[in-house]
């Protein structure tokens, strides 16, 4: 009889853990969704307890401080939970043989390429918040556990925060107008497409050291052009306007667009367009109004 396989979800009310625990019903494993009040992986005791008492297979580690913003003033904390955590779990699955894929970051990378970038590209982050996830990525390295990866995307959206698009959404339902950057150029992320490849993936993954892979929905897009789309989609009266800088005070990759297609190809992996499942996404919106 096949042993039932026990994965632990880290972060599990972030977008990507939420949207891993609505498509899980499809797989036939045995789940741990573990929220920040029930697990904080910041605690390195406490983490050991959980590891230690559960015995876990695979660990999706979702967590991470992600205010880009606040990151410029909240070191400690970010490098806390997007660097020393990370380098706690990649060590405590190589010591005990656990497989742990890892969720990064299109912030990496400092913007100045006209093509999306390919996981070999170096890495140069422009602000803190990159800075610490980029150093989570050398420390999973560094320890090398086996049949584990860490996965980059960016621009993920879905239905449970307040994200980029439920914000655009928002604006277009109240008829407001909206301005926007056209400053930034990148890849869009729908959380659910993501979640079912991790969760496609997870059991064909078979490496003696990690490997970097991105994910995203293919295609390109500027958030001015993301606005206009979803004004349009939902038979919004806003006007949309141009605005020449990026949002916030702090300094974001101009261009981090990502390339999927080393995942798509070694994993056989279909890719939805960034407007189909934007598409499909703002049906599903209408339909629960």
């Amino acid at each position: 009889m096949v042993k039932e396989r026990n994965i632990l979800i880290t972060g599990a009310n972030g977008q990507l853990g939420r949207s891993i625990k609505k498509n899980s019903s499809n797989y036939n494993y045995n789940f741990f969704f573990m929220p920040k009040d029930k697990l904080d992986i910041s605690n390195s005791l406490d983490l050991k307890k959980c590891l230690d008492k559960f015995k876990f297979d695979t660990i999706i580690n979702c967590a991470a401080y992600t205010n880009v913003n606040k990151a410029e003033t909240e070191k400690k904390k970010s490098k806390l939970i997007n660097h020393e955590a990370v380098g706690f779990l990649a060590k405590y699955c190589y010591r005990n043989e656990i497989q742990l894929i890892h969720i990064s970051t299109d912030y990496v990378f400092d913007g100045k390429k006209f093509f999306p970038y390919v996981e070999s590209d170096k890495k140069n982050a422009i602000n803190y918040y990159g800075i610490t996830k980029a150093e989570g990525e050398n420390i999973f390295l560094k320890y090398k556990p086996k049949n584990s990866i860490i996965i980059r995307t960016s621009w993920l959206y879905s239905e449970y925060n307040y994200n980029f698009i439920n914000q655009i959404i928002d604006k277009v339902k109240k008829n407001k107008n909206i301005e926007i950057t056209t400053e930034e150029t990148g890849s869009l992320t729908n959380a659910s497409d993501l979640a079912n490849v991790i969760l496609e993936i997870m059991p064909k993954i078979k490496n003696k050291e990690p490997e970097i892979y991105h994910f995203s929905n293919s295609g390109i897009c500027t958030r001015f052009e993301i606005a206009c789309k979803i004004n349009e989609l939902l038979n919004g009266s806003s006007k949309v306007e141009y605005n020449f800088k990026s949002d916030g005070n702090v300094v974001r990759p101009k261009f981090s667009a990502l390339d999927s297609n080393k995942l798509c190809h070694r994993f056989s992996i279909s890719n939805n367009n960034w407007l189909e499942s934007l598409k499909i996404y703002l049906e599903n919106y209408q339909n629960c109004l």
